[in-house]
């Protein structure tokens, strides 16, 4: 089975100086034991996180380091490297010992994995600057995206109470009424020193966030 990683090339838009290190970048060890991506998926990793770190700060400049971090995680874990592997159809050109239906063989981790492996090599072949454009290229929209990151009330509460008291919330379920189809649940929440905020929600979940978005319009 012959690929044509031009197709890929194109759809990057960068030509391979060393074909053979593409190459390298999207073989799983499946298909080679010795010779295959794992080693360069590890340095591009650590290129994307760079890359990404470095354009959060551009972006925002006087963001907190809690809300950096979160945008981060976002842009560079495994689940958005399987939506850009699949951006460029990286499954027509990994080499898996399933050679045959690839679509349905190939696992997402292999992907995302692979997608990894790909930054690594332009790096190795082009450098920085070069590896950078094309990160940035390729993971625009989920940049754009990364503008309403959301950060929940119970998260914000836990982040306040641990930065204020060194611990955590306290909740604590008050009832559990209605049919099975259609809960309602009554929830709690308190800080060291203050009362009970008590709110109610459709869920556990939705109660607790409830709960402690009354408890953030009071206290913070």
């Amino acid at each position: 089975m012959k690929i044509n990683y031009q197709n890929l090339e194109k759809k990057i838009k960068i030509i391979f100086k060393n074909k053979d290190l593409l190459v390298k970048s999207l073989t799983h060890k499946s298909f080679d034991k010795k010779n295959n991506n794992e080693k360069i998926e590890f340095l591009g990793d650590r290129v994307l996180g760079l890359v990404m770190a470095k354009k959060l700060l551009e972006i925002y400049p006087n963001e907190k380091e809690g809300i950096l971090d979160k945008k981060f995680a976002s842009l560079v874990n495994k689940k958005t490297c399987l939506e850009i592997a699949k951006k460029i159809e990286l499954d027509k050109y990994v080499l898996t010992i399933n050679l045959k239906n690839k679509k349905n063989l190939i696992e997402d981790k292999v992907l995302s994995d692979s997608c990894e492996a790909l930054i690594g090599s332009i790096y190795l072949d082009q450098g920085f600057q070069i590896v950078e454009k094309v990160i940035l290229n390729l993971w625009s929209d989920q940049i754009k995206n990364s503008i309403v990151t959301h950060i929940d009330a119970k998260t914000k509460l836990q982040e306040f109470s641990l930065k204020k008291f060194k611990k955590l919330p306290i909740y604590k379920v008050i009832s559990n009424t209605g049919p099975k189809h259609k809960p309602l649940f009554k929830v709690g929440v308190k800080l060291q020193d203050t009362k009970f905020y008590v709110s109610q929600g459709k869920s556990k979940k939705d109660a607790e966030q409830n709960a402690a978005v009354l408890c953030l319009n009071d206290i913070v």
